[in-house]
């Protein structure tokens, strides 16, 4: 009687247990869906965000997924905005610049000329001197969660012709970003809007000389090396400034534990893009033979750097939330320069 009255007991529990356990997997048959489409094409993607989609997916465990999209595959890069803010699409991986934001702060997203010396200057900004949450506050206004911020390459040019003076660049029509563009016109530069999967052919036909979008490891991974022969070692950013981004809608939905697990997957994938940069940068350069450096002498790119000055300057005047961030990059380049190496070493 014993034995059997536990089996009965053992058996009574478990099927309680089964009864309270139902709801989780009633929940779990429904996960929420999303869609994102990032700026990157198919190459680069497999870099800079396909293995924290796959993290996210895999540790979300049924309760969400995330559908990743490339560049211009659902809509073109310069719709991203406001596809997303329509709810079009659900998440974007992508500058501000290139998705034509209409905030505020667009036009320091992407590569704000000579704004940033290395990758590690983009985190510093936003996580400790306040760019996050002007951000943030921005993007709620258009009913968009901006989720986080990270760093990619620096600008470099890759080109057809060898550049080894500011009078090189006169006349060179470019493949580069907006605001990037707006700079570099003072320079003489063209600059040429395509979408991103056709820059490779117009280098091939003469359409484009040379592209200023990337540094050398895009270059070489996305195909751009195999289709030019030159590579100027000076930049006109440090970094590029890229990021997650969320329809404010669908973000709300999200229960809690998911958006913080989001937040981590994504700041996994800001980690890895800085040791892969920055090992890439630098081996590239040395031990890979398709495109030849050259370089501007520094008293001469000096000239761009006092130019640059000018620039921000000039979008400061713009508006006084644009202004509030020109301090905040004139205050960090200052404190850093005032640091010496390794923070600055000019």
């Amino acid at each position: 009687m014993t034995t059997t009255r536990r089996k009965f007991l053992t058996s009574g529990a478990a099927v309680g247990a089964s009864a309270l356990a139902a709801p989780a997997v009633n929940a779990q048959s429904a996960p929420i869906k999303w869609r994102m489409q990032t700026y990157a094409g198919p190459a680069l993607a497999v870099e800079v965000v396909d293995q924290c989609i796959k993290d996210f997916n895999e540790i979300a465990d049924g309760q969400m997924e995330i559908e990743l999209f490339y560049a211009d595959q659902l809509v073109p890069t310069g719709e991203l905005f406001r596809a997303m803010q329509k709810g079009t699409i659900d998440a974007v991986q992508s500058d501000d610049d290139s998705m034509a934001s209409p905030t505020e702060v667009t036009v320091f997203g992407g590569y704000f000329p000579l704004g940033l010396r290395y990758s590690l200057d983009v985190p510093a900004l936003f996580n400790h001197w306040g760019l996050d949450e002007i951000w943030k506050e921005e993007y709620a206004k258009v009913g968009v969660k901006h989720i986080s911020a990270g760093s990619w390459d620096p600008c470099n040019f890759a080109t057809h012709k060898p550049i080894t003076s500011l009078a090189d660049l006169n006349g060179l029509r470019i493949f580069t970003f907006p605001t990037a563009g707006r700079f570099l016109s003072r320079f003489g530069v063209i600059p040429v809007t395509l979408p991103w999967e056709d820059a490779e052919v117009a280098l091939q036909t003469g359409e484009l000389d040379g592209i200023a979008w990337s540094g050398i490891t895009e270059d070489y991974t996305s195909g751009w090396a195999n289709v030019t022969e030159y590579f100027l070692t000076n930049n006109i950013s440090g970094a590029w400034i890229g990021h997650f981004f969320a329809n404010m809608d669908r973000w709300n939905e999200v229960p809690p534990h998911l958006q913080k697990l989001m937040k981590v997957c994504f700041d996994s994938s800001h980690y890895y893009r800085q040791h892969w940069y920055w090992n890439g940068e630098a081996n590239l350069r040395v031990n890979e033979t398709k495109l030849q450096s050259t370089t501007i002498p520094d008293s001469e790119w000096q000239t761009v750097e006092d130019e640059a000055h000018k620039f921000w300057d000039e979008i400061a005047a713009e508006s006084e939330l644009k202004a509030k961030v020109v301090d905040i990059f004139k205050r960090y380049n200052d404190t850093m320069v005032k640091a010496g190496k390794p923070y600055r070493y000019s």
